[in-house]
C-alpha cells in the first residue's frame, strides 16, 4: 500500500478571504458552513471555529445525492447529538433546500423574538455562507435565489469576492469566497479534498490519487465499483491494477495495446466527482463515547 501523498494548496487570495470573513462577521447574524456530504469531516475548515467565534452556526451536508444515504443519516444524527443544526442538501435535485430558511429561522428564533420585542420585526436576517472550494456554495445560493447571480464552475476557487444575495424580504445571504487552511496536518484530509476536487488538480499526481481512491472503493464500495465499470475486482487488487482493468474495459489503449493510465485516471475522478460512480461517502462520524 502506498502512503498518502502530502497535498497542500493555499493560494494568496485564500489568506485574503480569512481576513474578509473576520471583517464581515459583525454584519451577519449567523454563519452557514457548507460541506461536502461525501467528506463531511475533511471538508470542514478547522480555522472557522476560531474565525466565527460565538456566532450561531448551521452545517449543510451538500451534494448529498452523490453521498451514501445511510452514512449521511449517521452524520445528521451525530450533529444533532452535538447540538449543531445540520441539514442535508443537493443543489442539482433541490433536495433539502426548502428546509433551509425554516431552519435558519428556528436557529435564530431567540434573535427574532428579541427584535420583535424591540419593534424591529421587519429587519432581514443576514447570513454568511462559508465553505472550502468546490463544495457547491455558489450552486446552493443560485438554487435558493432561483437565479444564476453567482458564477458557477466545476473548479476550485472561482468566487473571489464577497457578494450579497437577497432570498426574500426575510433573509439575505453573504457569499464568501471558498477558503482552505494553510496546512493539512492529516495527509488523508488533503487526499480526500483532492478526491472531491477541492484542491487544484495541477498540484496533484492524478494517477496515484485515483489509484488510492480505487483501493478505498474496492474495500468499501466494491459492488458499486464493479457495477459501474463491469470489471472483476479482487481483495488483493491494488489501485493501479484496478485502473488498468478499467482502462482496458473502456478501450483506453495506446500504441502497443498499453492502457492509457492518465486518461483512465481522469475518467474515474470525473465520474466520482460528478456522482456517476454512485452514492459514496469516504468518512464516518467520529465515535461518540
Amino acid at each position: 500500500m502506498t502512503e498518502a501523498p502530502s497535498i497542500q494548496w493555499f493560494p494568496g487570495h485564500m489568506a485574503k478571504t480569512r481576513r474578509l470573513i473576520k471583517e464581515c462577521l459583525p454584519l451577519v447574524d449567523a454563519v452557514v458552513e457548507i460541506t461536502d456530504a461525501r467528506i463531511p469531516l475533511s471538508s470542514r475548515n478547522p480555522e472557522l471555529n476560531k474565525l466565527i467565534e460565538n456566532k450561531p452556526r448551521i452545517v449543510l451536508l451538500n451534494k448529498c445525492d452523490t453521498a451514501d444515504d445511510n452514512v449521511t443519516s449517521m452524520w445528521l444524527d451525530y450533529y444533532k447529538k452535538q447540538g449543531i443544526a445540520a441539514l442535508a442538501t443537493d443543489c442539482r435535485s433541490g433536495k433539502g433546500v426548502r428546509s433551509f430558511i425554516p431552519l435558519v429561522k428556528t436557529v435564530l428564533s431567540p434573535l427574532l423574538e428579541k427584535r420583535k420585542l424591540k419593534g424591529m420585526a421587519g429587519r432581514p436576517l443576514h447570513i454568511m455562507i462559508v465553505g472550502i472550494p468546490n463544495v457547491g456554495k455558489s450552486s446552493f445560493i443560485n438554487r435558493m435565489a432561483n437565479s444564476r447571480r453567482t458564477k458557477v464552475e466545476d473548479r476550485p476557487g472561482v468566487t473571489r469576492n464577497k457578494q450579497w444575495v437577497n432570498l426574500d424580504k426575510d433573509v439575505e445571504l453573504l457569499d464568501m469566497p471558498g477558503v482552505l487552511w494553510p496546512k493539512f496536518e492529516d495527509k488523508l484530509v488533503g487526499e480526500r479534498l483532492a478526491f472531491t476536487g477541492a484542491v487544484k488538480d495541477d498540484v496533484i499526481d492524478l494517477e496515484a490519487l485515483t489509484a488510492r481512491l480505487l483501493r478505498h472503493l474496492n474495500k468499501y464500495y466494491r459492488t458499486t465499483l464493479v457495477a459501474r465499470y463491469e470489471i472483476d475486482a479482487l481483495d488483493e487488487d491494488e489501485g493501479f491494477e484496478l485502473l488498468e482493468k478499467i482502462g482496458k474495459k473502456r478501450g483506453m489503449l495506446i500504441s502497443g495495446g498499453e492502457v492509457n493510465i492518465e486518461r483512465a485516471a481522469i475518467t474515474v475522478l470525473d465520474e466520482f466527482r460528478s456522482g456517476k460512480l454512485g452514492k459514496i461517502t469516504l468518512e464516518l462520524p467520529p465515535r461518540q463515547v
